[in-house]
Order: structure tokens, then C-alpha cells, then sequence
């Protein structure tokens, strides 16, 4: 005791100790390699907060503890993100060559994959679904799923999932050389359309009614993603567009980064379900690079070589990195190359993709 109080010193455990390190990886990981800076720098110093003894920042009632419940544990937070990303993404390319549509679809497959080997592994079918959705490479939707079916593992699943599309550009490169040929991967792509204001209006209108026929359950995610996706294309709510991408995108990312850091208590992440989860989200994150070059193949014999297949591997909806991969690998086996517009066909395909396959597997398990 020091004095009348008890003091943190005394109070602290090893367990605790440990995570204050790991908090200090992640803000290493954000400030000096600048790895996902945004959200892994609230997430890190979210983690050292909630790993302070007798701070009472976890304890019901604390502010940690009710960011969580209201705003995470609520999903609303990974729904105004998706409400962000739409003011921020341009469907152009895919509407340019809607066929790289199928790309992102393809590349959904490690959702799937891990979700079966989550399940050998000894997982519940909600952990399992929650890790698989690791696969789609969209950390909203990876939020989102996790604090729906096993929020008592969001922590681990959060950080695979950003950690993994951090490291986008050392996963997928090997994945690509591998299932492709460099003359392959020389094929130069057509240059695509233009496409006209009125299909840009009507394509999240169009996506959010089929959507909601077909999978209802991806309604909220699909339908925040669109709404902001009209803002932006409408060419008349530019203030909405701007707040969505700027205000309300900077602050959902602080509260999430703090909401998950809640979660990130010695007490649930140091297990071996951890390291289970972060083993996990590789094959996920592998698979469905994979799954997407795969499908290039086939698109490109079809297309009797007029589609280079290595952009399937843009289907992971990390954008726009998976697509930024592409061209650089492109531009390594033939200088002058671009693909990087082609590739953001099936990378803007896959953040619908993997809401998709998060409405399906909410749809099936709750």
C-alpha cells in the first residue's frame, strides 16, 4: 500500500503486464511502421487503458465499458463506417466490366475455407463464422459479424483482420506468381469505358433493392455502404458525401478503435484460442486470394486471354491495396503495364461481396 490507496503497481498482474506490451506493439506498429495507423493507434492505446489496474475504465458503468455496449456491441459503429467507405468508393470500374464482379464473389471462398477448418479446429459455428469472415479482408464487416455471433472473441478477430490487410502486399504477391505465369501476368487489359452519371446514380439504388430480395440479413451493410456511395455520386449532396467520409468516418474509427481495445483484456486475449484465431485468419486471408486467381483463370480462358487473371486477386475487399498489389506486380514483370483500374473492378466488388456472405452466415446462425 502506498499512503490511504491502493496503488496500480500493487494491483497489476503478469497477464496485464503482457498486454501493455502487446498495446505497445500495436502502437509501434501504427506510429513508426505506420501499419493501419488509424485504427491500430486507438486500438493499441485502447488496449493499454483497459489493461490498467483498478482504473475502473472496463468496469460497468466505466466509459470504455459504454462505448462497447452502445456503440459496438450495438454494431453502429461498423455501420457508419460502411456509411464512410461508400462516400469514399468509386463502382466505376465495375461498372465498366461488370464480369469482375464474379471475381469478388470468387474471392469469398476464404471466408468459407477458414470457416471449416475453425470448425475442425473446435470452434462453435458462430466463433467459426465470425473468424471465416477474417477471409473477406473488410474489418467493419469482420466487426460486425463477431459482435453478433461471438462478441467474445472480437479482440483477436479484430486484430487478425487489420493486421492481415495490413500485410496485403507480403501475403498476396507469392499467392499470384504462384497460380499464374508471368506471360500472364504481361497481359495487357483493354482501357474501360466511361461510365455515365446516370448508371453511377442508379447502381447502389439497384444493388440495396437486390440485395435486400435476396439476402435481407446484408441489408444494413450493403444499404449504409450505398447510401453513402449515392451521396457521393449524386452530384448534390456533396456536404453529406464530405461529412460521411470525413467527420463521421474519423470519429466511428476512434470510438471503434477504443470500443475494441475494451475487449482486449488480459482475460480474453491471452488464450489459445488466440493464437488459434490469428493462425486462422492467414488461411482465410490466403484462400481467398487464391479462390480469386483461381476464378481469373477461368475468366481468362474464356475470355480467350484477354483478362489477366492475377486481378481476381483484388477480389479481397482490402481497398485499395489488393489492387495497388496487382499493378505493382504487373509493373514488375512488364514496366508500362496498367491494370490498376481493371483491378479495381473485382477490389470494389469484393467489399460487397464479403457483406454478402456476412448477411448469409447471420442469416443462417442467428
Amino acid at each position: 500500500m502506498f499512503g490511504l490507496f491502493e496503488t496500480g503497481i500493487e494491483a497489476m498482474s503478469v497477464a496485464q503486464a503482457i498486454m501493455l506490451v502487446i498495446s505497445g506493439i500495436l502502437l509501434y506498429l501504427a506510429i513508426v511502421k505506420k501499419v493501419e495507423p488509424l485504427l491500430l493507434g486507438p486500438m493499441g492505446f485502447a488496449a493499454l487503458l483497459a489493461n490498467l489496474p483498478i482504473t475502473g475504465a472496463t468496469d460497468p458503468g466505466g466509459f470504455m465499458n459504454l462505448i462497447y455496449t452502445y456503440l459496438i456491441k450495438t454494431s453502429l459503429i461498423p455501420l457508419f463506417i460502411f456509411l464512410g467507405i461508400g462516400t469514399m468508393t468509386d463502382f466505376s470500374p465495375l461498372l465498366a466490366k461488370p464480369v469482375t464482379f464474379l471475381l469478388g464473389a470468387a474471392a469469398q471462398v476464404g471466408i468459407f475455407v477458414a470457416l471449416g477448418v475453425a470448425v475442425i479446429l473446435g470452434f462453435t459455428m458462430n466463433q467459426a463464422a465470425s473468424i471465416g469472415i477474417i477471409g473477406g479482408a473488410d474489418g467493419p464487416t469482420t466487426i460486425y459479424v463477431a459482435t453478433r455471433l461471438a462478441p467474445e472473441i472480437l479482440g483477436p478477430v479484430t486484430v487478425a483482420a487489420y493486421s492481415y490487410m495490413a500485410l496485403v502486399p507480403l501475403i498476396q504477391p507469392p499467392i499470384i506468381r504462384a497460380l499464374t505465369t508471368k506471360k500472364q501476368r504481361c497481359i495487357e487489359m483493354e482501357k474501360l469505358r466511361d461510365v455515365s452519371t446516370a448508371e453511377k446514380v442508379i447502381f447502389p439504388i439497384a444493388v440495396t433493392i437486390i440485395v435486400g430480395l435476396v439476402i435481407p440479413s446484408a441489408v444494413p451493410l450493403v444499404g449504409m455502404l450505398m447510401i453513402g456511395n449515392l451521396f457521393r455520386v449524386s452530384g448534390v449532396m456533396d456536404r453529406l458525401s464530405k461529412t460521411g467520409g470525413n467527420e463521421i468516418m474519423n470519429i466511428a474509427t476512434i470510438m471503434l478503435g477504443l470500443g475494441i481495445g475494451y475487449m482486449m483484456t488480459a482475460k480474453l486475449f491471452l488464450t489459445l484460442e488466440t493464437i488459434k484465431i490469428l493462425s486462422l485468419g492467414i488461411v482465410a486471408f490466403s484462400a481467398a486470394t487464391a479462390g480469386g486467381v483461381i476464378f481469373g483463370q477461368i475468366l481468362w480462358k474464356l475470355s480467350k486471354g484477354k483478362i489477366n487473371p492475377m486481378i481476381g486477386s483484388a477480389g479481397v475487399s482490402a481497398v485499395p491495396m489488393a489492387a495497388r498489389v496487382v499493378q505493382k506486380q504487373a509493373s514488375q514483370d512488364k514496366p508500362g503495364n496498367f491494370v490498376l483500374m481493371q483491378a479495381m473492378g473485382p477490389n470494389v466488388a469484393g467489399v460487397i461481396g464479403s457483406a454478402c456472405a456476412a448477411g448469409i452466415l447471420l442469416g443462417l446462425l442467428m
